[in-house]
Parts: structure tokens; sequence; C-alpha cells
């Protein structure tokens, strides 16, 4: 397999992820920064190991195969439009936008050649493993057909990503409502440490109730300290006309209609088992019935991703196909509005390729 090139675009916290990923797999890809200062760039070189520009003249002198786009939200479709009307193929982080108004800059990007944009969406995860299996496993008709999901496990447009995947629900238009709520949390972890100290902070959970088109329902409920809290956990629940897949767990019949449980394991795809990893194992060794969402499994989601950009750059599909993160960014869009008119209902129609009205 031939490595990759790309250029990361950024230079923040979820940018760093892609010089991680480079990093431990030298033989696939190799990355470089571009960066909006000179020390920004010494940053990015000092914290990676990696090379850092911050000339867009030396970036485009080391040809990548393809760019990363890993901004902040309010310049998230502006750094897209930029790479990709220069011919690049895109990799944009999410959400594809921060408006309706950069949803459709983003979709009607040209080349420079006037034909559409080479932009695919980094949401990831429909690739952690463990996602994967409870995916394929639905798709396998072992919970019959999906009709209602409650998923407290992701936030906004990564959520409904699941939950349109999950309840094959795919473009279909729906109607939201729902209520945020404050409630008093002790902190126990963040990003960088667990906490001791017992402080309590004052929390968001939204709550929204979705009905689709076809009449099949979720629940999203989510408070973003979820992402790091050992007294808040996450948790997914699909029903089926023929079982249930909750958490790990898949409930389901035999053929001979009799209950059977299956417990679902974090595998590695036979195409992706190049990105197995001493942290992967680990995991799997310790396999416990819990939902949990593990950075290994985040990283080696992305690192999927990068791996099939290769197709996407060949004229393949694309790792998550722009139309789908519109989609998700649109429903984050919504739920805001939704949510600022407490259990008063949004109507959301199915979104084009190039809509007119969102």
């Amino acid at each position: 397999m031939p490595q990759l090139t790309y250029l990361i675009v950024g230079s923040g916290w979820r940018a760093e992820f892609y010089g991680r990923i480079a990093a431990a797999y030298p033989d696939l890809f190799r990355a470089v920064y571009y960066c909006r200062s000179e020390e920004k760039a010494a940053l990015m070189r000092g914290r990676s190991g990696l090379q850092a520009f911050c000339s867009v003249g030396d970036c485009l002198r080391l040809n990548p195969d393809f760019v990363v786009t890993a901004v902040d939200k309010a310049h998230s479709a502006e750094a897209a439009i930029e790479w990709a009307s220069r011919g690049f193929a895109v990799a944009c982080e999410t959400p594809a936008a921060p408006s309706a108004e950069g949803l459709k800059a983003l979709l009607g990007c040209k080349q420079p050649d006037g034909s559409p944009a080479r932009i695919s969406c980094m949401e990831q995860y429909r690739r952690y493993p463990v996602l994967m299996a409870g995916l394929d496993a639905v798709n396998a008709g072992a919970i019959g057909e999906p009709c209602s999901a409650y998923l407290s496990a992701a936030h906004d447009y990564h959520a409904f990503s699941l939950l349109k995947k999950m309840l094959k629900t795919e473009g279909q238009g729906y109607k939201l409502r729902g209520e945020s709520i404050q409630s008093p949390v002790t902190l126990t972890d963040s990003r960088k440490e667990a906490l001791y100290d017992g402080r309590e902070k004052p929390a968001a959970r939204d709550i929204l109730h979705i009905t689709f088109d076809s009449g099949k329902t979720a629940v999203y409920d989510f408070s973003g300290v979820q992402y790091h809290s050992y007294i808040r956990s996450r948790t997914l629940i699909l029903r089926g006309s023929r079982g249930e897949w909750n958490g790990r767990t898949i409930l389901g019949l035999n053929e001979a209609n009799e209950p059977v449980r299956t417990l679902l394991m974090p595998e590695i795809p036979e195409r992706y088992r190049c990105l197995d990893n001493t942290a992967l194992r680990d995991l799997r060794k310790v396999w416990q019935n819990e939902l949990t969402l593990e950075t290994a499994q985040d990283e080696f989601a992305i690192a999927s991703m990068l791996l099939d950009m290769g197709e996407f750059i060949a004229g393949g599909p694309a790792p998550y196909p722009l139309i789908s993160a519109a989609e998700d960014t649109l429903f984050w869009l919504k739920a805001r509005e939704a949510l600022a008119s407490p259990w008063e209902t949004v109507s959301v129609k199915p979104l084009s390729a190039f809509p007119e009205d969102f």
C-alpha cells in the first residue's frame, strides 16, 4: 500500500490527532502542518516532531495527496473551500460548516476547472470498532427492522450520524422538539487529568425527540460532561422488531425464536488490520459489557478514514460523503433552534445536494 501524504491545516487539539496517526503509522502516512503563524508552526514542530509551515507556497511545493482541515468550527467551511478550490481533495473535520450559509457555500464549491470540489468529511463515530460491529449486526438482521433509538453517547452532528445509520433513515426529513436543562454534577475527569477536589458545576443536558418521515423515532440525550466523567455513562439502545442493541450487547432471537445474547467485540475488519496496535489489542483483552468509546477506538476510526482517502483521490467513494455531513450539520443547527423554544416542533425537510432553502 503506497504511503499517503497529507497536509494538516490547523494547530489545535483535534489537529494533533492527525499528526499522532501519521507518527504511529509511518509506512502508511506522512503528514505536515500548515499554521497561520511561525509561532504556531514552531509549537507544532515541537509537539509532533513533524514538519510545519506558515507559508502556503511551501505547502503547495510539497504536493500533498490531500488536505485535512482541522480548524475551529467558525472557520471549518472556509478552510475546506480554500483548499478544495485550489484543486486538492479535502478531508474536512466536523462540523462541516458553522451555519446554513456556510453549508450552501461548501456544497456549491468548485475546483479550478469548474468541476465539483472533492470534499469528504471526517465523521468518525461509525468507524469505532464496537459501533461498526453493532451496525454490521443490525444490517445482518440481528434485531429485525430497527424502529426506535435512545442515544446518550455523542453530541450533535456525531449523534445524528449514528442515529440515521442505526435506524436506516438516511436522507429522510424529520420533526424535532425538546429542551435543555441544567443540573449540578461533580467533576471527576478532564482532557488532561482526573479530578479529586469534589467541585461541582452546573451542566447543560440537551434532550430532543426526533420523529422521522418513516415514523421511526429517536431520543437524543446528551451532556458534554459525559466525555470526561467517571460518574456519567454513555448509553446506546436501538430497538427492532426482533431484538435490541443495548451498548455492547445484541439481544435477539434465533431461527427457532429462542432468545440469544451476543457480546459485541471491537474487532478490526480485515481491510484495516494494518492499523491494529497495542492499545487496541489490550482493549480487546479486557473488554467489558459497559459502553465506553475509548481514545484508541477514536484514533483507529480517524486512521481508517485517512486510509480510505487513498481510494477517494483515485475516484472512489468518499469515506463520509459531504451531503451526509451536511445533514448532520443541519441537525445541529436545527437542534439549537428547537432547544431555544422548548417543546415546540421544528420541521426539517430532506436535504438535497444543492438546497435552495434549509
